[in-house]
């Protein structure tokens, strides 16, 4: 059993009613992470910091991740009546997975050495229902990386004590790191455009002159 593993059995001895998942990590690192519901993530979080045995009591970093939404196909089996005998046929169907935003903390304990012990966390879409608990009041580490969630991806940290923009100005719209992100054509933030960005520039300033000399002079 390794270690993310054993710590997640020691979680659902704490919380028997909380909802758990072991995500597993095909890449190299084989880091496997534990999905913890939202609405048990803050008496989660602080139990691990808190517990004596654990005392995971440095958050070293909070990263974003934007999941779209998905198509998947999937084979069924099925059973049909032809010529008065039941036959079985194979169908493929296709069946929509709804997007999410997810946030990932990497938990160490210095008194005893030993992590990363990595939670997530999602939110239930990724337009109107995108709010999740701040760790902040458990671990002041994440004060500055949720709010660069927030203004990258869109996150709503709940009870963050002071969620605004980081990286972009208060009037930017949209948010930057999500996959469907689109730039805009004039590229105002770009204090010195070159190449395509120069050129798709040039584009939207000819467009807004040409569209500024075709509007009906007003009376």
């Amino acid at each position: 059993m390794s270690n993310t593993e054993s710590i997640l059995e020691q979680i659902k001895a704490a919380f028997p009613d909380a909802r758990l998942e072991l995500v597993p990590n095909d890449s190299p690192s084989g880091q496997t992470s534990i999905l913890v519901a939202a609405q048990d993530l803050v008496n989660i979080a602080r139990w691990l910091r808190d517990e004596p045995s654990l005392k995971f009591d440095y958050l070293s970093n909070v990263t974003g991740v934007d999941r779209l939404d998905t198509t998947v196909k999937e084979k069924i089996k099925k059973k049909e009546i032809v010529d008065g005998e039941e036959v079985e046929k194979e169908e493929t169907i296709e069946r929509e997975i709804p997007g999410y935003l997810e946030t990932v903390y990497h938990l160490y304990s210095v008194p005893h050495r030993q992590g990363p012990v990595i939670l997530r966390a999602r939110t239930d879409n990724r337009s109107d229902q995108v709010t999740l608990p701040s760790l902040t009041p458990i671990w002041r580490s994440a004060e500055f990386q949720e709010r660069e969630i927030f203004d990258l991806y869109g996150i709503v940290f709940d009870s963050h004590p002071d969620l605004r923009r980081l990286l972009m100005w208060d009037e930017f719209e949209d948010h930057p790191m999500r996959k469907d992100y689109v730039d805009p054509d004039d590229f105002e933030y770009e204090p010195t455009p070159h190449g395509a960005v120069l050129d798709r520039a040039k584009a939207c300033a000819e467009q807004t002159a040409t569209d500024t000399d075709t509007e009906p002079a007003k009376s």
